[in-house]
């Protein structure tokens, strides 16, 4: 198992693509910490995890505080007693552009998408430097190429891409690995609405050369990879999983 008795943290754990890489990585032997705002969807995947024979914790929390940040990593030691891979995959989008965007959406957004990351991975370091462990921050195709109606989105993501490269620089001497995914446009709970209207799908589809939305699991084998030991020499490191829309 790629994972053996590795200690994961995954935030967003609820929905999406964390709760198919909660999944797949308690499938490869890791100790599954599922955290989130909603209790109810947490406890699913845990349901899910443990019927396959695995192990989760479920921490319910808002981690766009500080505090609550710090007493996520705290009851993960507490349980588990060590933490070798903070997924940061939490995220949230609001549509519009500089001039019709709500300066409380622009809060909202780069709180949730930006800021708990700097909060979850300050409370985290210290332990994942005993470990020599690593982090992965969920960024996205917006922060690499602008689209219509992101502002928010793009200018946290793009954050994102920056943060991780920043990371990895600094902790790179201790044996922390800090890289990211950028997923394409897939088929999620966020993405729920525009996939069932034709017009706005056919319109997300067009660029991507692949001509298929991604999966929750196409995000969960980049991150299991990203976890393991086999990407033990990469850090720094921005991962399209996106079917060549930015390439193309």
């Amino acid at each position: 198992m790629r994972l053996q008795n590795k200690v994961a943290v995954i935030t967003g754990a609820g929905s999406g693509f964390g709760r198919s890489s909660a999944k797949l990585f308690a499938k490869e032997g890791a100790k599954v910490v599922l955290v989130g705002r909603t209790r109810e969807k947490l406890e699913l995947v845990e349901k899910e995890i443990k019927d396959l024979g695995g192990k989760a914790l479920v921490i319910p929390a808002d981690v766009t505080t500080y505090t609550n940040a710090e007493k996520t990593i705290e009851k993960t030691l507490e349980h588990f007693g060590k933490i070798d891979i903070l997924f940061n995959n939490a995220g949230t989008f609001r549509a519009g552009t500089i001039e019709t965007m709500s300066n409380e959406d622009w809060k909202d957004v780069i709180s949730v998408n930006l800021t708990a990351l700097f909060y979850m991975g300050k409370a985290a370091i210290p332990h994942l430097k005993k470990t020599r462990g690593n982090i992965i921050n969920t960024a996205s195709a917006g922060g690499l190429i602008g689209f219509p109606q992101a502002v928010s989105y793009a200018a946290s993501k793009g954050g994102v891409i920056s943060f991780t490269k920043a990371i990895a620089v600094d902790f790179a001497k201790d044996g922390v690995r800090c890289n990211a995914i950028c997923p394409g446009t897939s088929e999620t709970e966020m993405t729920e609405e525009i996939m069932h209207i034709d017009a706005l799908r056919k319109s997300f589809l067009q660029p991507i050369p692949m001509q298929r939305f991604g999966k929750g699991t196409d995000v969960a084998y980049a991150a299991l990879f990203l976890a393991s030991d086999e990407s033990s020499y990469l850090t720094g490191v921005i991962l399209p999983v996106d079917g060549g829309w930015t390439m193309s």
